[in-house]
């Protein structure tokens, strides 16, 4: 072969960054195909009145590119119609877990191996996987990522032991998440402490392995977090009312005013009423948490009351028993309200989190699922916004009074 001929053939073979690159390409196309696939089918028994499905595909949304480890990576997201509504009346919206929208770079490598671990990748398979979504990881043997897990428990444990002097933090959230275990038959409880500092920053207070939300696994919590230096109470705690968090609540902080998650509280409620029930029943919980007044909330739930007592009274004692920590949120500025009125802060966090271990039995042991999602919380706080009406919160400490959420004259 001449030397024009040898540079022809050259210019035509294809670079090997463009055949790792289109093998990536390919790679994550298949799975978000995938990914879609199962969330249509996973919805497939939701249909209207006619029995047409509420969750269909709907062809693929435009064009975009991902800078990986490669170059740039094309790629089309399948679009989902989803038509189902939540207990608010908004509409569900598919986000996907491997191409969310605001993605235009993959994920790196500190971040990647937790996801990748809690999606239940095993060690010798990182460096496959990886190369997949456009990183090398050739030099990602299965003893460095055993290295960097222990790093990361020590993280965990650091963080788990950290001083919290000086902090103050104005309101809480508090849940127990559940995880799957690959190497245990149970389902550990991680308890969570999520809260908000005089300047509307949210952090991650503390995550522990609790017993099944307990009131003891919480008290030893809330314990460990005063004595490594919270001292003042916070004023408000939101959370859902089946957990052992308020009995411990009430011994370490016991002027910590108390507020019930009302998405929780919807899903009891209407688990007591029978199906054809509870779309008008929700309609009514929604405008109780919805109304400008403590005083319209108030009537609405008699409104509720006067509907459903004489015909469903376990649904109606659900509501009325916790009526005073459900409209705590009243006192507080109306600015903070989309806040307080749920545990969100704490579900959309873990959610993710939640959905990467519902394919699989998740991470090995309940000390590596524990530094896993530390990991993810971790980098997931690099992006939580403050609160709204953050200007408001030292008001809050000062003890000035809200009626209605605005601020009342000296």
């Amino acid at each position: 072969m001449d030397s024009n001929a040898f540079q022809l053939h050259l210019a035509t073979v294809p670079a090997l960054d463009d055949i790792l690159r289109e093998g990536a390409r390919r790679a994550l196309q298949a799975a978000i195909e995938r990914e879609v696939e199962e969330y249509v089918e996973r919805n497939s028994r939701h249909l209207d009145e006619h029995g047409r499905h509420l969750v269909v595909r709907n062809g693929h949304h435009p064009a975009r590119k991902i800078q990986s480890g490669n170059g740039p990576i094309e790629v089309r997201q399948p679009r989902v119609n989803d038509k189902r509504v939540d207990e608010q009346g908004n509409r569900f919206h598919f986000t996907s877990q491997i191409l969310p929208p605001y993605l235009r770079k993959t994920k790196a490598i500190e971040e990647l191996v937790p996801w990748l671990y809690l999606k239940g990748i095993s060690t010798s398979d990182f460096p496959e996987a990886l190369a997949c979504l456009g990183h090398d990881g050739s030099g990602l043997s299965p003893t460095t990522v055993v290295r960097m897990k222990e790093i990361w428990q020590g993280e965990y444990e650091n963080f788990s032991r950290r001083s919290l002097e000086g902090k103050r933090y104005v309101y809480l959230w508090a849940d127990g998440i559940y995880f799957n275990i690959r190497l245990t038959d149970d389902r550990p409880c991680v308890l969570v402490l999520m809260g908000a500092l005089e300047d509307g920053t949210k952090e991650l207070i503390a995550m522990i392995d609790g017993e099944r939300e307990s009131a003891q696994s919480w008290l030893e919590l809330l314990i460990d977090v005063k004595s490594r230096g919270l001292a003042d109470a916070p004023m408000l705690a939101t959370g859902d009312g089946a957990l052992g968090f308020w009995k411990a609540l009430r011994q370490v902080y016991p002027s910590t005013r108390h507020q019930r998650c009302w998405v929780h509280k919807t899903a009891n409620v209407l688990n007591k009423l029978p199906r054809g029930q509870q779309a008008s029943a929700r309609n009514i919980l929604h405008e109780i948490w919805m109304s400008a007044t403590k005083e319209d909330a108030i009537k609405a739930m008699g409104k509720f009351e006067a509907t459903y007592q004489a015909k469903y009274p376990k649904a109606a004692e659900c509501l009325l028993k916790d009526k005073d920590e459900l409209l705590a949120f009243y006192d507080f500025p109306a600015e903070h309200w989309q806040h307080l009125r749920t545990s969100n802060p704490i579900e959309s966090t873990f959610s993710t989190v939640r959905l990467r271990t519902s394919k699989t039995k998740g991470a090995g042991s309940r000390t590596a699922c524990l530094a896993m999602a530390f990991k993810l919380v971790e980098s997931a706080q690099n992006h939580w916004r403050k609160l709204n009406g953050s200007t408001l919160l030292p008001a809050v400490v000062a003890g000035v009074i809200f009626k209605d959420g605005t601020k009342l004259a000296a």
